[in-house]
């Protein structure tokens, strides 16, 4: 596929080394939802037709909504296989935001239908070990194509579960932070407590909130 000069576009190029090595199925793994006060983490797992470069396909955050869901959509047609690992809040809060995104990536890889011959994660390696050959690469949703593709189908299926809960939970403004901590969060937090979906150990910081509550 011929890529446009001015949209970003993660390349192939740790694709294609993984390909002339005699690799045939490359799947290439990330997550989203580190960082919020409220919602799960949950990671994506993805195998590309060889050769597939969708422009645009990038980091997902790097990219407005309207056109992650375009992306999301050319991705899950033109995939070979894509699936989803959730962690929910409560096993955050009690084994640790590091360790449940460990869980989310291995869950991710756990439900594709077809395993990967060799692996593309994002981030630096950590104490879990897939399987199969993995190569972890720091800030990947911008270097491979494979782990961009993961990204966006990430984000867009965490964004849609913030925006159901939103309906349950307006006052929190999931709708538009997606459990992020703005400050319209935060001073609903402070004003009138938190909901089932928050993090408690993440709330630790804005102070006065335990599991109790």
């Amino acid at each position: 596929m011929v890529i446009m000069k001015n949209i970003k576009t993660a390349s192939l190029d740790y694709e294609n080394k993984l390909y002339e090595q005699g690799y045939q199925l490359v799947g290439g793994i990330d997550e989203v939802g580190r960082g919020p006060l409220a919602g799960p983490v949950v990671a994506c797992a993805v195998i590309l037709p060889k050769g597939l470069q969708i422009a645009g396909v990038y980091d997902s955050k790097a990219i407005k909504e309207k056109k992650r869901i375009e992306l999301a959509e050319s991705i899950k047609s033109s995939a070979i296989a894509w699936a989803l690992g959730w962690v929910d809040e409560r096993l955050i809060d009690e084994i640790n935001i590091l360790q449940a995104t460990y869980i989310a990536m291995a869950r991710a890889l756990e439900n594709l239908k077809i395993t990967p011959d060799a692996l593309l994660i994002d981030g630096l390696k950590g104490t879990w070990t897939p399987n199969v050959p993995a190569q972890f690469i720091k800030s990947g949703d911008r270097a491979s194509h494979s782990i961009a593709a993961a990204s966006i189908l990430a984000k867009v299926a965490r964004d849609n579960y913030m925006q159901e809960w939103h309906v349950k939970y307006p006052e929190y403004g999931f709708y538009s932070n997606k459990g992020y901590g703005t400050a319209k969060h935060r001073e609903a937090i402070q004003n009138i407590g938190i909901s089932p979906l928050h993090r408690y150990s993440f709330l630790k910081k804005i102070g006065g909130f335990t599991n109790e509550q």
